[in-house]
């Protein structure tokens, strides 16, 4: 059993909340801006005084609507201005915020909405608003279901949808008599211990569970990011939100930002995120690893399909070479003179794609790979991976500018520590995690062992405490022979090759490890033209073609690389569509649901181990 804790640099006091940043931000820099929201498509300041007064404002109709101190409200919407402005007013009123995927199925958010109680519930849109309604009569605690934009189908004559008006203009209608002296006593009736924030699990694995994150947990993430990332976060600073932050990594983030004046903008809309970086400009960038993986494979497609290929290749294989040197001893002058020549060619290009001002990029919510951050790093775009859960308040462990280990998850974050089981389970403690799962002794019992939480990961720490992820404990394959493999190595190695979009390894109690595959289909239409295939739609021409095949198996190839002999893919399918969210193959934060895939694709997986028993 190994151990590896870092001393506090900080503390929570037992009256601080979440909420303080609010007012004391606005007391002492009341004109500084704390956002920027794109209005009528331009970047236009919010400042810390205005931002107060609007939680104000909102937290008064909150408490004339009814909602009491401690009560759930839950927040059903994509990344936006008003998703953080009513989060900051829950909590201001005393009340506990309860975020729900914007994605969610109804069955999901019935669950939700039932299992926290909650006493309202702010969607985005008509189809949220249909959603929550055709499951209201289970929902004997709810009163009131607000709308973040117009709503367009009012004939209904319900209460809360008598007319169109946004829910930020109604909730604050409500609160028009209220003093504003009973949110401050709401607020500061609030301490660390207290509940902030009901944070349901992505539900890999089975129905989501409430994690109780209290105000002392996130605020133990807000004050150990402000140490750890000193370069990035700050007045000078900015960050675009574009991650779900119904997910608890970009809402730590959020908080982390806003607290230590860092400013914020919003994008929901992913597709138009390379223009919405360029434009906002932001310092400070934070994605999980699905996106850096596209950024690369999408830059390294295009590059081909213009015939640079050759160029961008060899810039890439530079920027992972330099990198690496960093780590031992240092370039030499040849490949320093080759990574300067690149940088014109190739390294500025995509700095510039993210708007130009990146320090650094923060990842997390499942493994990078150290083949990606190398070639990050190298192209002066470092991406500083970390590692945490829902139950740990986001990241607990940290890679930072100045101690990055690429390819690990970092150090514990000041004041906690990581432990090692026997079995090489990974076993976290201090203050970040969580107090138990809500209404769920018996899931809490089996995670909380004298303050230690069970992650369920496999890992392993080196001896300068660097913590690398070496798999997922429910997610270890034992074949018919015994060995045990980890599939998560193995993927990350396959998403790499810019066809792949997912995969999935099996082979359970099979004679030997296979994989599902799918083809991403932003780059079919240039590999199609390469190779002299006619034009299509999707993949399902080609899942038996020779020449798709063969680009397959060299990508099953260099990942087999990773790993001993027994544990090699030794044969693999690729399927005619791709995993997806709305599929229910996929979480919001692109993880694979195993479980789910398996039975989806059981006739495939079937396939592959009858078609090659005899040769197995």
């Amino acid at each position: 059993m190994r151990e590896y804790s870092v001393p506090a640099t900080f503390r929570v006091g037992e009256n601080e909340n979440l909420v303080d940043a609010v007012y004391d931000n606005a007391a002492q820099h009341a004109s500084a801006p704390a956002f920027r929201r794109r209005i009528d498509g331009a970047w236009t300041d919010v400042t810390s005084g205005q931002f107060a007064e609007e939680v104000t404002a909102i937290a008064q109709g909150l408490i004339a609507a009814g909602v009491q101190q401690g009560d759930r409200v839950a927040l059903l919407s994509r990344t936006r201005y008003e998703w953080t402005l009513i989060d900051y007013a829950v909590l201001a009123a005393g009340a506990v915020t309860v975020p729900i995927y914007e994605t969610s199925s109804a069955e999901q958010i019935s669950w939700i909405l039932s299992d926290s109680a909650a006493v309202a519930v702010i969607v985005e849109t008509d189809v949220h608003r249909a959603l929550v309604r055709s499951v209201s009569d289970d929902l004997p605690a709810l009163r009131h279901v607000w709308q973040i934009e117009p709503a367009v189908d009012v004939s209904d004559g319900a209460d809360d949808h008598a007319d169109s008006s946004p829910a930020v203009e109604r909730i604050t209608a409500l609160g028009a008599d209220v003093p504003a002296d009973q949110v401050d006593a709401r607020r500061r009736a609030v301490g660390a211990a207290d509940l902030a924030s009901l944070v349901y699990t992505s539900g890999t694995t089975g129905r989501p569970k409430g994690c109780e994150l209290t105000h002392g947990n996130l605020l133990s993430e807000v004050k150990a990011a402000e140490h750890v990332f000193p370069e990035m976060l700050g007045k000078d600073g900015s960050v675009l939100l574009f991650l779900p932050l119904a997910h608890v990594f970009g809402r730590a983030i959020q908080c982390a930002s806003f607290a230590t004046r860092t400013v914020i903008g919003h994008t929901p809309d992913v597709s138009s995120l390379l223009p919405d970086l360029a434009a906002f400009k932001p310092t400070l960038l934070l994605a999980v690893p699905r996106v850096f993986e596209k950024v690369y494979n999408g830059a390294r497609q295009r590059a081909h399909n213009d015939g640079k290929g050759r160029i961008f290749d060899a810039a890439a294989g530079t920027a992972i070479e330099w990198s690496r040197a960093r780590d031992t001893g240092g370039p030499g002058l040849g490949l320093r003179l080759r990574h300067a020549l690149f940088d014109k060619l190739v390294y500025a290009k995509l700095r510039a794609a993210v708007g130009g001002g990146v320090v650094a990029a923060v990842s997390g919510g499942g493994p990078l790979g150290d083949r990606l951050g190398h070639f990050f790093r190298g192209v002066g775009l470092p991406v500083l991976e970390g590692y945490g859960l829902t139950e740990t308040s986001a990241g607990i462990t940290i890679n930072t500018l100045a101690a990055q280990r690429v390819g690990s998850v970092g150090r514990p974050m000041p004041g906690h520590a990581v432990r090692i089981g026997d079995d090489g389970e990974i076993l976290l403690k201090g203050p970040l995690v969580f107090d138990g799962y809500w209404h769920n002794e018996a899931a809490t019992a089996e995670v909380l062992e004298d303050g230690w939480f069970r992650s369920g990961d496999l890992g392993e720490i080196d001896d300068a405490g660097f913590l690398t992820i070496t798999g997922r404990k429910k997610e270890i394959i034992v074949t018919a022979g015994g060995k045990n493999v980890a599939p998560a190595v193995l993927e990350d190695r396959l998403r790499a090759h810019p066809l792949v979009s997912q995969c999935m390894v099996v082979g359970e109690a099979q004679p030997f490890v296979a994989a599902l595959v799918t083809i991403d289909t932003e780059a079919l239409p240039g590999w199609r033209e390469r190779n002299g295939k006619p034009a299509g739609d999707g993949v399902g021409d080609l899942v038996n073609d020779p020449d798709l095949r063969a680009e397959i198996e060299g990508a099953v190839a260099e990942a087999n690389k990773a790993v001993s002999r027994a544990e090699q893919i030794r044969e693999f399918r690729i399927l005619s569509t791709d995993f997806t969210e709305a599929g229910g193959e996929l979480t919001p934060t692109m993880k694979v649901k195993r479980a789910v895939v398996a039975k989806t694709f059981a006739s495939e997986i079937a396939s592959i181990y009858s078609t090659t028993k005899t040769s197995a």
